[in-house]
């Protein structure tokens, strides 16, 4: 594996983080966390773990997540100086992906 996967993953969770923190409008008594980010290997694509609370609302926030995805990518492309910067996908954290 490659020895920057790690450092990238760390790089990618928390800028996303803050980008969802300051930039995402979520719905009324809704909490959502990038709870980790796994990059490919060849940095081409990175899929970011969310959970959802209350889990009932899962469906909605990544309805909205897919929405804003566009922008999101945007800011995290002018975040960030590496190239390639990976293209986000989104996945709900479930217990058993937890593992």
């Amino acid at each position: 594996m490659n020895p920057r996967i790690p450092r990238v993953n760390q790089l990618l969770h928390k800028e996303i983080a803050e980008i969802l923190l300051q930039e995402l409008d979520l719905p009324e008594g809704v909490l959502a966390t990038v709870t980790r980010v796994d990059a490919s290997g060849n940095l081409q694509e990175a899929k970011v773990y969310i959970s959802v609370m209350p889990e009932a609302r899962n469906e909605e926030v990544m309805l909205g997540l897919g929405k804003e995805i566009f922008g999101i990518q945007q800011a995290l492309n002018k975040r960030l100086r590496m190239r390639p910067v990976p293209r986000i996908r989104w996945s709900v954290e479930t217990k058993t992906s937890q593992a």
